[in-house]
């Protein structure tokens, strides 16, 4: 058995890391109501858009933009996001695994695909694997804007513009509730299977004309599809390391309490032993 004082140390350590997961949970929760805030709001431009694109490429004119046709898929781009750092439970775990059985399941070489990872994580993840990285961006802050990420949006846009790519897709972690995420895969190019259902029946006038509207638009659609998916991943991983320091807090305080009662009970039973041996030393001394 474990002595007092071997005891003692292991509850306050075991208390100070409970101080500090309490603590991250806290900060996490507060990260999270504006994270999931920033994602809500992004939502109305997201919906407007799409509904403009679908109204133009749905209508009856010839459309012809490289973004709107299929095309023989021999190289697929992979756009991937993670946090920067871990203890935020499965949220990097379960996009990168999904990530990597698709890899599998659809390539047989190396040749037949590129990442795109947003995030140490996944970076690190995609090295450690000899995985072949295109671009890559780190160090996002909490709270990101479009600016910190338009570069490598349009990145991936102009690959698979420059037919570098023929297809582009993107995994993330979807925000459901605090407690709840989905790994979400989304197309993002080609976008050929845009749907706004009853929404086609809005009718726009175009300012010059709807071939010049969708060569500025169709990009900016595809951009904002990845930095929607950032908010949402933004809002899963706060999400996901609170609840994470939450489950960490109760193991803590769990363990307390067995190191509290064993504690408490080797202490009872040096006590016993010390009376006993002051009773037998009494009898011997009569």
């Amino acid at each position: 058995m474990a002595s007092l004082r071997d005891l003692k140390a292991r509850i306050n350590s075991t208390s100070n890391t409970k101080q500090i997961t309490k603590a991250m949970e806290m900060v996490s929760a507060s990260k999270l109501n504006k994270a999931e805030d920033n994602a809500k709001a992004f939502v109305p431009y997201m919906e407007k858009i799409q509904e403009v694109v679908a109204s133009i490429a749905s209508g009856n004119i010839d459309v012809d933009h490289p973004m709107l046709i299929s095309r023989p898929v021999k190289k697929t781009g992979y756009i991937v996001i993670t946090s920067d750092r871990g203890l935020a439970g499965p949220y990097n775990t379960n996009v990168l695994r999904k990530l990597y059985q698709t890899i599998e399941e659809r390539h047989q070489s190396k040749d037949e695909y590129v990442i795109i990872p947003i995030g140490k994580v996944g970076r690190d993840f995609c090295k450690k694997r000899e995985l072949p990285i295109a671009h890559e961006i780190t160090g996002l802050p909490d709270q990101p804007n479009f600016a910190e990420i338009k570069d490598i949006a349009n990145y991936a846009v102009n690959m698979f513009a420059d037919e570098e790519v023929d297809e582009l897709n993107l995994f993330y972690n979807h925000f459901i509730s605090a407690i709840s995420q989905e790994v979400t895969e989304t197309k993002v190019l080609p976008l050929n299977d845009i749907d706004v259902g009853e929404k086609q029946s809005s009718m726009y006038e175009y300012e010059p004309n709807q071939e010049q509207i969708l060569e500025t638009l169709l990009p900016q659609y595809a951009e904002s599809l990845v930095y929607g998916a950032l908010l949402d991943g933004k809002a899963s991983e706060h999400a996901s390391r609170m609840t994470a320091m939450r489950n960490a807090t109760d193991n803590a305080e769990d363990i307390i309490d067995e190191l509290t009662l064993s504690y408490n009970r080797a202490r009872q039973a040096a006590i016993t032993q010390e009376i006993s041996e002051i009773v037998s030393g009494a009898a011997a001394l009569e």
